[in-house]
């Protein structure tokens, strides 16, 4: 497992893996920003960073010349899977398909329908911690959320979230310095979903699950498993992690703001706005592309064999796209962030991660109004590609 030598220069030599990015991005990537719109490292086997909205805009919306087959940036470049992760890992003309396919379950209606069990899931999580006065939200929170929704869409036991927390941190952590990780997650997901993929073409039900397995590809054919499992790896890996460190993040600025903490309660009608700028303040997720063709980005000469590192985080902080784009402002009425992604791979689940954001905060803070951050205690953000807390010690109550 290579070890990576400290950034000295992260305009030449940059690595989103290093520690000082991981615990405090924002202003590595100003100097970035400030010195070129697309940067590049040789780290990774050679990587490219867009660091401005625009840059970012156009290598989304450019297929030709990036393609979405690896969309995470690893030491090691693994064989391309077929069906990895439909359609997050699918370019044209295979994406619209996958895509559309994918659509249906996570309509506005279909959100709705949910959100009773989202909060009912809030309330129960609650329960268990508000007795004690303090609590590690990040691992008796905002973790569970997303996970129990998820199992709850996909007719699995919600009992089961702790293995899929650890298939998830195998595969968007532990597998940027250690291949062998991925494949043994991806290994052990195959082997947990092929029993309810069984199960439910003997008997279906009107989950997920059996929603994949009743559904028809674009030559009116049913889906063959490996894309009924590509599409599973991609609601647990894409639907749990990211919505995660987003109410995450939420909660940790709310912990540490008391002003717009105190707003929220007294205006709650907000809070839709307010979780639209934690998005782009705090946007979890930066996604890969490969460079496939020779092109130029923003007067950038970009080539191929190379990765690219397509972070939205950068762009949503982009001074010229945003003003104040360094300050959380949770009335901000102009947002046309990037936090789900831009162009074809817009998300997919975008509208199950603003129920799950808004629920989580709603129903924190309609019974612990008043928290702080635990100053004895260490917020621990995560690395790579998906960035979030994950250990959030927080006091509640008047202080003593």
């Amino acid at each position: 497992m290579p070890e990576h030598p400290p950034v000295t220069d992260w305009i030449h030599d940059f690595d989103h893996t290093d520690q000082r990015w991981t615990d405090n991005p924002y202003p590595i990537w100003d100097e970035m920003r400030k010195a070129s719109p697309v940067v590049h490292t040789n780290r990774f086997q050679g990587c490219y960073l867009p660091t401005t909205y625009e840059a970012v805009r156009q290598i989304s919306h450019d297929t030709e010349h990036f393609s979405s087959r690896r969309v995470i940036v690893r030491d090691e470049r693994p064989e391309v899977v077929r069906n990895a992760a439909p359609p997050i890992t699918s370019d044209p003309p295979e994406h619209k398909p996958a895509k559309q396919l994918m659509l249906p379950p996570f309509t506005p209606d279909a959100m709705k329908k949910l959100e009773p069990r989202v909060r009912a899931i809030c309330n129960e999580l609650i329960d268990e911690f508000i007795a004690d006065g303090k609590v590690d939200a990040a691992d008796r929170y905002t973790k569970h959320i997303p996970v129990r929704t998820i199992a709850h869409m996909l007719g699995i036991p919600e009992s089961d979230s702790d293995v899929f927390i650890k298939w998830i941190h195998m595969i968007l952590e532990l597998s940027i310095k250690d291949e062998s990780k991925l494949m043994q997650a991806v290994q052990e997901m195959t082997a947990y979903f092929t029993g309810f993929i069984e199960e439910r073409r003997r008997k279906p039900t009107d989950d997920l699950i059996s929603y994949l397995i009743k559904a028809k590809d674009k030559d009116g054919q049913p889906l063959d498993d490996s894309q009924v499992l590509g599409s599973l790896r991609l609601l647990l890996i894409a639907g749990i992690d990211t919505t995660w460190s987003g109410i995450g993040a939420s909660l940790w600025h709310l912990a540490k703001t008391p002003a717009d903490r105190d707003r929220l309660i007294r205006e709650p009608e907000l809070m839709p706005t307010a979780i639209e700028e934690f998005l782009r303040a705090y946007s979890p997720v930066t996604m890969a592309r490969e460079v496939m063709k020779e092109t130029v980005i923003e007067g950038c000469p970009v080539k191929p064999n190379n990765m690219v590192l397509l972070s939205f985080p950068a762009a949503n902080r982009d001074p010229a796209m945003f003003p104040d784009a360094d300050k959380v402002i949770i009335d901000r009425k102009e947002n046309r962030h990037a936090a789900f992604g831009l162009g074809i791979h817009r998300c997919v689940g975008s509208n199950l991660a603003r129920l799950e954001m808004i629920v989580a905060i709603e129903e924190w803070l309609k019974r612990i109004p008043d928290f702080r951050l635990d100053p004895a205690g260490r917020v621990a953000w995560s690395q790579g590609t998906v960035r979030g807390p994950r250990k959030m010690p927080i006091l509640f109550g008047k202080a003593k």
